[in-house]
């Protein structure tokens, strides 16, 4: 029976990419070592540094002057790197989910931050809009795409400050002004690798700036000025997110994930809306592509786990909801098929005939 993997992270990757990767952790470049067993700083490693930083500097039309960096720590790391290097007297922070508030909170420690909205109230079921940004804020920090609720920025914001994205979820799905932004990280387990690199966008000028002293490994300047090299990079995972970044170019570029996410969204979301046993989670307006939230209707609730074991024998592969949530979350993320949306519909559609 063929699996359909909505796993919301680690989440599905390309076939060629994992084909690839596998074949080069048995035997990389024909040397007879395996591509986990390599030095990093091996002559023929560092051009997947060098192509796969410029595949992200094409793709995402990244102007001059900023660097692109392959780091470990996650995401969850960079909720600490962004204040020490960017936070000197306050930051502005919009507190739509659970990974911008444990952004917020990391800040906590280096500075005034400012929550300038936030949807908590309403289990972040909604983007919040018509908030004030501090003029004087050393940043404007946002998450664009939230995992666990199934909200999305799709459009970065005009603020008259620096902005700082977190783009874990949703990085290479539509387009981006990166010159907005003085920072965009994201951890790679969504659309571009396999869990242990972290991706980095960074403005090189607005390195330097803050006054306090700033450990060697969480200083942005150390990176850029060793090229991600400083110290071991996750290997395997940076020539898997290479894999990726080719197989994005040769399907088309951004214009094409954008297309065929909003075709995946549109198509799930329209029987989510039709069928009589599902009702979406999110406000209509700020509904994600990437990770569609939806639970049973009130008078079928009963049936969830009931819905669950029966998509799951029809090989329906991580679309249990967040706990914090609950019901049924399909993350759909670039390398997810149109095919795998429709079977999951076609799912939804018999059990209804069932009840």
């Amino acid at each position: 029976m063929k699996k359909h993997n909505f796993n919301a992270g680690p989440s599905i990757l390309p076939r060629e990419v994992i084909e690839k990767t596998a074949q080069a952790i048995l035997d990389y470049n024909g040397s007879g070592l395996s591509l986990m067993e390599i030095s990093h700083r091996a002559k023929d490693f560092q051009p997947v540094v060098d192509e796969a930083r410029a595949l992200f500097k094409e793709l995402l039309g990244i102007p001059d002057g900023y660097s692109v960096l392959f780091l470990g720590g996650g995401a969850s790391l960079e909720f600490c790197m962004v204040p020490y290097n960017f936070l000197e007297h306050k930051a502005a922070y919009l507190n739509t989910g659970t990974w911008a508030k444990k952004a917020m909170k990391e800040a906590k420690g280096f500075g005034e931050v400012v929550e300038v909205a936030s949807s908590a109230e309403d289990n972040y079921t909604y983007i919040p809009k018509g908030y004030t940004v501090p003029a004087d804020a050393d940043y404007f920090h946002i998450t664009t795409n939230n995992t666990i609720f199934g909200t999305e920025l799709r459009k970065d914001p005009d603020v008259n400050v620096p902005l700082v994205g977190d783009m874990s979820s949703d990085i290479f799905s539509r387009p981006v002004d990166v010159s907005k932004y003085i920072c965009i990280y994201g951890g790679a387990q969504k659309n571009l690798a396999p869990a242990g690199v972290t991706f980095v966008i960074v403005k090189d000028d607005a390195l330097g700036k803050v006054s306090r002293q700033i450990p060697t490994m969480l200083n942005y300047k150390t990176h850029v000025d060793a090229g991600s090299m400083f110290n071991t990079p996750p290997v395997v995972p940076i020539y898997a997110a290479l894999q990726t970044l080719r197989w994005l170019k040769a399907q088309g570029g951004i214009p094409e994930m954008e297309r065929r996410a909003i075709e995946r969204a549109d198509m799930l979301y329209a029987e989510i809306d039709r069928n009589k046993l599902f009702q979406g989670t999110a406000a209509a307006e700020d509904r994600s592509r990437m990770n569609i939230c939806f639970v049973m209707s009130p008078e079928y609730r009963e049936l969830e786990a009931d819905f669950l074991q029966f998509a799951t024998s029809r090989g329906m592969v991580g679309i249990k909801g967040h706990r914090s949530v609950g019901g049924f979350r399909a993350s759909c993320y670039n390398a997810m098929p149109r095919e795998s949306v429709q079977a999951l519909i076609d799912c939804m559609r018999d059990y209804e005939r069932q009840h």
